[in-house]
Formats: C-alpha cells, structure tokens, sequence
C-alpha cells in the first residue's frame, strides 16, 4: 500500500470520529433513560464504530512516516482507546455481563466478527522492545532459580593426550575397514546364491512371461497406492480437513509488502531522530540569531505596559506572580484600562471573603439550632431523586482529548 493510501484511511478515520464527537459533545445532553435495551444498543453502536476508528487510526499510525502528523494521530488514537474502555465499562454495568451480543447490531451496519476484534497496538512492542527483552531475561533467571525451567548442562572438552588421539583414530579407521569388508562379503555370497539357484534350475532358462507378468503386478500395484493416495489429500482439502499444498508458502506479494513495511519503520526512526534533533537545533539557531533582538522589544513592552498604567492608576501595579503566569500575563494584550479595572475586582473579592466568612459562621450556629426542622424536608428530597432514576450518560474524561486532537487536524 502506497503512502497516499494511508493518508486517505487517515482521513476517513478522522471524518467518522468528526460525526461521533458532534453526537456526543455539540448535541444537546442526553435525557434520562430508562429502557435497558435501548441503552445498550446506543453504546454498543458507538462502541463498534469507535472499534472501527481506532483499527484504522492504528494502521495509520504505524505506516505514516511524517513525524508531525504521527503526533496528531497519537492524540486521538489514545483518546480513542480510553473511550472504548469508558464504554466498555458503562457497557457492563448495564448489562452486569463481561461479554456482550452484537449481532443484530453488526448485521446493520454490515460488518462480521472479525471487524470489532481489538488489535494489540503496535506501537506498544516497538517503543518497549528493549524492557520487554530486559523482562523475559529476569523472567527465565527467576524461572532457573526456582528450578522451574532445565538447564542443558554445560560440556567442558578436556584436551586428550596425544597417544589417546592416535588410538581413538586407528579404531575409528579399523571399523570402517571392517565395514567395507563386510559389505563386499555380502556381495560375493549373494551372486553365489544366485549362481546355484540358476544351476538346480537346469537348462530351462528365465521364464519371460512370468518376470513380465510380475513386473507389470508390482508397477501396477505401485501407481494405483500413488492415485489412491493422491485422491484421499484431494478429498481431505476439499472436506477443509487439509490445509491446501500452497497454504503455508508465502506468496511473492505477501513478502514484498513485508520488505516494503520493514523499510518503512526504518524511516520512521529516521524521521522521527531527525525531527527532535530539528527541535532543538532550531530552537537554539533562533536564540542565537533573533535572541537579542526579541529580548530588547519584550522589555521595551514591559516597561511601556508599567507606564501606561502609571498613568492610569496614579501608581505601579504589582508584577505578576508566578501563579498568574509571570511576565507573560503581561502580554496578554490587556489594556491599561483592563488592568485597572482587575485592581478594582480584586480589591470587590477580598471584602467577599471577609463577608462570605461571617455568614459561614451564622449559618453554623442556625443548623446546629434547627437539627430536628430539617428532618422532614431532606426525605421529600429523596422522593425526588428517586423518580428520576436511570441511566445517563456518565462524563467522559477522552472526549476533550479527542475534541483537541480532531481540531489540531482541521
């Protein structure tokens, strides 16, 4: 698949999370429910199409090289997975099951089983590969150690003298002579035996026939065990018991496009080592170059910021604290007359404060007097809650992950 294609699935991606994010986020709050089923079938629904984003942004993820766009599609690709866990959890809460029935809902939407099986990412074994490796080596050392795994021992080859040597070879040369010997004594007895079956068999001769007739038995008898066993595989591939003859074979496809995603990865790292030292030597060459230059028209700002207010108040306003951002809620594009006009709001919310005590302690001393009034009013409280029981949706804590992410990619 070429590099297009994966910008295009991408953005189909990204267009069917646009749809579900207006559902769930610029649609009015949904209303209280109380039909079960009509619960589960809106998050199974959103659940299998959250599925469906999540395998293509995955996909997408691990085939783009561009290192700026793969920081976009990580956002949301794990925005995505915590609302799959969120609705998964909501799902089995409703229906007090791990595992749940989507068929009628797959057989709308026109999808199998296969399309809503989650996919380990692939980007969690490659940036982990090297812990992964450092645990399965303590993994089989604590294994060793319990005497759970076995050991092959260790062989340690003692270097034989040099008589020792001469004799392990002359027995190892006898017994091949032996050997040899041996064989070519077989030979002579059994044109011996031939020889004396043909002499008590006289002058008759071979029988022609009779050795055709028996050729012809054994190589018939030999094709026909070969058909035999030719049409059992046949039948067995075609039952499905058999897998077929190329099954296991790769075809020269499959491993082109297995070359063509390994080189790919290796310009991932390429890429992505380029962009973060791009990051930094970027970043120094303008402070080197533009430094100076932008040092001198901050200050000149701040100091033009001071007077300006000066002027306004009658007076220097204080610099702001590192809690309310430091020098840079200065540049926050504020008018003098703002400022002023903050001053004054902050001296209105320290008199609340002080009022907002004193009544804090009236009202103290008013509970402790009505204890008993109180009762009576907390139970018709109650009743009202419990008749507005149902479900609802619960807040999500991925949807502004995913709200940021797919507007970073507008």
């Amino acid at each position: 698949m070429s590099h297009t294609t994966y910008n295009k699935m991408w953005a189909e991606a990204q267009e069917a999370l646009n749809s579900l994010l207006q559902r769930e986020i610029e649609d009015k709050p949904p209303k209280v429910q109380k039909d079960r089923i009509t619960v589960f079938q809106t998050l199974a629904t959103f659940y299998i199409k959250y599925v469906q984003i999540f395998c293509n942004l995955e996909t997408a993820y691990d085939q783009i090289v561009h290192p700026q766009k793969r920081l976009v599609i990580r956002q949301v690709l794990e925005g995505v997975m915590g609302r799959i866990l969120e609705l998964k959890n909501e799902m089995v809460e409703v229906e007090n099951s791990e595992f749940h029935y989507f068929d009628d809902i797959l057989q709308d939407l026109k999808l199998s089983p296969e399309h809503i099986e989650i996919p380990i990412p692939r980007y969690f074994i490659k940036e982990k590969l090297k812990v992964l490796r450092e645990r399965e080596k303590i993994l089989a050392q604590i294994l060793i150690n319990a005497g759970l795994q076995d050991i092959k021992p260790k062989t340690y080859v003692k270097p034989l003298p040099l008589e020792e040597v001469f004799r392990v070879i002359q027995i190892s040369e006898r017994a091949r002579q032996g050997r040899l010997r041996a064989t070519f004594m077989k030979q002579i007895y059994l044109e011996e035996k031939r020889e004396r079956q043909a002499r008590l068999q006289g002058a008759k001769g071979p029988n022609v026939d009779a050795a055709a007739i028996r050729i012809q038995k054994v190589w018939r008898g030999f094709t026909q065990w070969k058909k035999t066993v030719k049409m059992r595989e046949e039948e067995m591939i075609f039952l499905g018991m058999n897998p077929p003859p190329q099954f296991q074979r790769i075809s020269a496809s499959v491993a082109r496009a297995q070359n063509v995603e390994t080189k790919r990865c290796e310009v991932q790292g390429r890429h992505e080592t380029e962009y973060k030292k791009a990051l930094v030597s970027i970043k120094t060459h303008l402070r080197e170059i533009e430094g100076p230059d932008i040092k001198e028209s901050l200050q000149e700002q701040i100091r033009q910021w001071f007077i300006e207010c000066r002027h306004i108040t009658g007076k220097f306003p204080d610099y702001p604290n590192e809690e309310e951002g430091g020098s840079t809620a200065i540049f926050s594009q504020k008018n003098p007359d703002q400022v002023a006009a903050e001053l004054a709001a902050k001296e209105e919310e320290a008199a609340l404060k002080k009022k907002t005590k004193e009544k804090g302690k009236k009202e103290k001393e008013k509970k402790k007097k009505g204890k008993g009034k109180g009762k009576g009013k907390e139970k018709k409280g109650k009743t009202d809650t419990e008749e507005e029981e149902g479900w609802k949706m619960a807040p999500s804590n991925f949807l502004p992950i995913m709200k940021e992410g797919n507007n970073r990619y507008k």
